[in-house]
């Protein structure tokens, strides 16, 4: 009787988990990475973002369907752009902690999802539904216009809702136009004084 048999099939047995476990350790690491060295990158993630957008929108319109796809994505972006707008701590819940006079305390916005989060998530939405297109269970007849009725008024009636409570609170979850403190330019008698 050969008790070693059954090691050795054992052995084989773990060391393609311990091969697919690395090689899946080691694709998740270069996954990181990729999004570590993107991070800073505001304006080429958009892009990104815009392109596979892009991409999924011409895919439902060669097809002709999925629209309850796109109505769900719709709906999550929704989601995701409320979170995307809302302060970090509700004033509403936890009462008054955004600066409503002048002789406040200066408080930076925080949002209570980050910029990178937003895109993040919005960017693998698009792609798994990009992905389920390809899949005909999934591609159930609706009449398409009235799913989007129904998802502008969804957007319209939330926004002014979300408008409302910043009006309300006095915040605005943009940087646009904000001053910025870092490196100033030189002036006009540095740059003639610096040239040979």
């Amino acid at each position: 009787m050969d008790v070693g048999g059954g090691a050795v099939a054992g052995d084989g047995a773990s060391s393609t988990s311990s091969a697919v476990s690395q090689w899946t350790f080691t694709l998740s690491q270069r996954y990181q990475h990729l999004l570590d060295k993107s991070t800073p990158n505001v304006l080429y993630r958009w892009i990104f973002f815009a392109t596979i957008a892009f991409i999924f929108a011409v895919r439902v319109f060669m097809v002709q369907g999925f629209y309850i796809i796109t109505y769900a994505l719709g709906i999550y972006i929704i989601q995701l752009l409320i979170a995307f707008l809302s302060p970090q701590v509700d004033p509403e819940v936890d009462g008054p902690t955004l600066p409503t006079r002048g002789s406040d305390e200066f408080r930076p916005f925080v949002r209570r999802l980050p910029e990178f989060k937003f895109w993040y998530s919005l960017s693998k939405a698009v792609c798994i539904a990009f992905v389920l297109t390809f899949f005909s269970a999934f591609d159930v007849p609706v009449f398409w216009p009235i799913l989007l009725f129904y998802w502008l008024v969804l957007f319209v009636s939330t926004m002014k809702r979300q408008i409302m409570h910043m009006v309300k609170y006095k915040y605005v979850p943009f940087t646009f136009g904000k001053q910025r403190y870092g490196k100033k330019a030189p002036s006009t008698d540095e740059r003639s004084v610096s040239k040979p």
